[in-house]
């Protein structure tokens, strides 16, 4: 099937005792057993829910995998991913992470002895070069964040495999619409469902997606173990918000698009990074693995870190605040805002300076979102 029918489809059949065409919330913790030890395939919402279940199936069939997981958040996928690790362990890692998943590899998961190397990931010889015995996972989110940095999942892969490491990719910029790793090689796939997948800025959750059982066993295990599960309502709010990702997708980038031409002609831009721009650095590794190119956009100004925080308060249509892949266009500073974690010294060598602005463009009129970036950036 194609992607629009598999997003509606998959793991949604019509509930068997009423018919009912979309998915119950099944809003319970527990079971009842027709004898002991016996029961119908579910005997606890932590281990397993049939709302969440059916969010699960979809998410996997999107991504072209046999076995997906539903999380509370996007962190808790990516946490949950790191159990697949041990003491002496060695990641190298996209040094263009989300502030929060740099927050959690260097004041969490490091302190459990497990060590963290950070390159650029779109250059495939410093990833060689990162490799070590002890190296265990690559992790790559592409596009980055907020620097949209694209990797050769293929080509990473190769290094990974060569090297005995899993690769995880972080697909949450992209969505599965766009971007399906696993096709490139990737091992396991992470996404903040807050985002494009939900879609409507109304619900936390992330998902963790795989070919592998070997990967899915481990992390279904932790994912039990440590329970940092979805409930049912916000399983059900993503499943939701899946129907409709094709549609929105195509008009997120479409606005993205007209978009980032505008603001590439812009006096008062230094610089843009999309994907979709064929000046953009790693525009021909996106057209190799991407279907289309998103709807982040970040920018350079001219007039430094005042006139970027100045732009990013006078918009009316684009809201000023975090996350991103809503209905709605969000404006923000990562510097002070979704990078704030990330400490000066560490994120202004990779170009992530206070200068930039990083836009999540919704699905609004195109025409009123240009005429509010007109304003906002007018002297």
């Amino acid at each position: 099937m194609h992607f629009e029918t598999t997003a509606i489809h998959a793991g949604q059949e019509p509930e068997e005792t009423t018919g009912a065409v979309v998915v119950p919330i099944f809003q319970t913790s527990t079971y009842a057993q027709t004898a002991v030890a016996e029961h119908k395939g579910y005997e606890y919402s932590r281990t397993q829910n049939p709302t969440r279940g059916a969010m699960e199936t979809c998410l996997a069939a999107l991504e072209g995998a046999r076995f997906g997981l539903g999380f509370a958040s996007g962190m808790a996928a990516t946490s949950t991913a790191m159990t697949l690790l041990s003491q002496g362990d060695h990641v190298v890692s996209s040094n263009d992470v989300y502030g929060g998943t740099y927050r959690v590899f260097e004041k969490v998961f490091r302190d459990f002895g497990i060590d963290f190397t950070y390159v650029t990931t779109a250059d495939l010889a410093e990833v060689e070069a990162a490799m070590r015995p002890e190296t265990k996972l690559v992790w790559v989110e592409t596009p980055t964040n907020p620097l949209l940095q694209i990797t050769d999942i293929a080509g990473v892969s190769a290094i990974a495999k060569k090297h005995g490491a899993w690769l995880g990719v972080d697909n949450t910029f992209a969505s599965p619409y766009f971007q399906r790793p696993i096709e490139h090689g990737a091992d396991f796939v992470v996404h903040s469902t807050t985002k494009f997948l939900g879609g409507h800025s109304d619900v936390v959750g992330g998902a963790a997606v795989t070919d592998d059982p070997e990967i899915h066993e481990k992390l279904a295990f932790a994912q039990n173990a440590m329970g940092a599960i979805p409930g049912p309502f916000d399983s059900w709010i993503v499943l939701r918000g899946l129907k409709t990702l094709g549609v929105r997708m195509d008009r997120h980038e479409s606005n993205a698009r007209r978009i980032a031409d505008w603001l590439e002609k812009h006096p008062r831009v230094r610089k843009v990074l999309y994907p979709g721009l064929e000046s953009f650095e790693h525009h021909e590794i996106a057209k190799k693995q991407m279907s289309g190119f998103g709807a982040l956009i970040s920018f350079y100004v001219e007039g430094g870190v005042d006139e970027a925080v100045a732009i990013c308060g006078k918009t009316k249509v684009f809201t000023l605040a975090e996350s991103l892949g809503g209905v709605e266009s969000l404006i923000e500073h990562p510097g002070k805002m979704t990078h704030a974690s990330i400490p000066p010294e560490v994120r202004e060598p990779r170009g992530l300076g206070d200068d930039l602005v990083r836009l999540s463009v919704g699905i609004e009129h195109i025409d009123d979102l240009l005429a509010d970036l007109d304003e906002a950036m007018k002297g």
